[in-house]
């Protein structure tokens, strides 16, 4: 009997979620760091509109940082990954590539490969933003976190955009890309406050 490469190395899609300083990364890294402590093959990517922590490495809003290899877009990502054999691979912010992002990462799982895909499920309107709402549908294991509502203390799982710069909240640019100078975590009852 013949064995199918995906049922022989198990591909699986793992998602990590949550509003803005949820601590998303901080999540990523620990499984990054544990696999590689494993011995496992690790592709770690990070969209080149983020470059809050130059564009070889990612980072959380603590200082943690890992090495990462930065793209622009989807075809090169995929290309980046296709190039060796990787058992694990780690998408940060993939909420930067859009739905495009979801038919490489299916492929990638049926290939047989673990992808973690890590990022923000609500935009800062409180909308949904893809892909993360379809990655946590496929997925086989879903983690969303909270932040702390910088008014009440109480879970937070929306963030809101301190400043408006006049793009849509799934327009991506640059200017998207911040911390606590630009946006802020909030509850349910103070999202619009």
């Amino acid at each position: 009997m013949t064995t199918h490469p995906t049922t022989a190395r198990g591909g699986r899609l793992e998602v990590i979620t949550g509003p803005m300083f949820s601590g998303k990364s901080e999540e990523l890294m620990r499984r990054v760091r544990r696999a590689e402590i494993a011995g496992v093959k690790v592709a770690v990517i990070s969209h080149s509109l983020d470059t809050r922590a130059g564009s070889s490495s990612i980072t959380s809003h603590i200082g943690v940082r890992i090495p990462a290899v930065a793209v622009g877009d989807v075809d090169a990502l995929a290309e980046v990954v296709r190039r060796d054999d990787f058992a694990l691979i780690a998408i940060d912010e993939a909420q930067f590539f859009g739905p495009a992002l979801v038919p490489v990462v299916t492929d990638l799982v049926a290939a047989g490969a673990t992808v973690i895909v890590e990022g923000l499920c609500v935009t800062f309107d409180g909308r949904p933003f893809e892909p993360l709402p379809t990655f946590m549908a496929l997925a086989e294991d879903v983690l969303k976190l909270t932040a702390v509502c910088t008014i009440c203390g109480r879970d937070a799982v929306f963030h809101r955009r301190l400043a408006d710069t006049g793009m849509g909240a799934t327009e991506i640019d640059p200017s998207h890309v911040g911390g606590l100078e630009s946006y802020v975590a909030r509850c349910r009852t103070h999202v619009d406050s």
